[in-house]
Formats: C-alpha cells, structure tokens, sequence
C-alpha cells in the first residue's frame, strides 16, 4: 500500500498468527527495529514484526478476507496526520502511547 493517509494494521498475538502459504520477504527499510514483511510476487506489506515486542504481529488490515468488521481503536504519530484524515478511532496518541497505555 503506497501513498495512502493511512497505515491500518490489526495487532495480533504473535501465537495467534502462522504463514500458511509462502515465504514472505523483508522489504521497505531494511534496517531498524521493524521487519516490514511482503509477498514475494507482488511485494504487497502484509505484516510487521518488531523487535523487542515478539508477544505481537502487526497484521495489514487491508489484506483481511472480510475487513468488514475492522475499526480503528488506536491512531498513532498524529501529529504526522494529513489535516483531512479522520479514522473515528476512539483513542488517539501524537507519537507512540506509552506501555502502560
């Protein structure tokens, strides 16, 4: 997903989360603390892992079988937002929220 107001990610724990099919691969910045994963083919984002915090994977909201039932409850880095874009998120942060949070 390029050029969009938006990064919808669904955090998952990571012992909920397995690859059924393919090997995805590092792409984005390939440096840091994130692991942006993609599909090989099409080279789609289809999740992040993060290191320091293995309990969880950021899964692409957008890749859900059925988004239907996805809403935002968190919006992160605001203070980055684009004016217009609104999520209706109930909790908003300007940078990350702290842990206890």
């Amino acid at each position: 997903m390029t050029a969009s107001a938006y990064s919808t990610t669904l955090t998952v724990p990571a012992e909920g989360f397995a690859i059924t099919a393919g090997a995805p691969v590092r792409g984005g910045l390939r440096t840091g603390a994130s692991h942006h994963m993609h599909c090989p083919s099409c080279l789609s984002w289809v999740f992040t892992r993060a290191d320091g915090f293995d309990w969880f994977v950021n899964v692409r909201a957008t890749l859900l079988d059925d988004p239907s039932w996805f809403a935002p409850y968190v919006e992160t880095w605001t203070s980055e937002m684009l004016a217009w874009a609104q999520t209706g998120a109930p909790r908003s942060y300007a940078r990350d929220p702290e842990m206890s949070d």
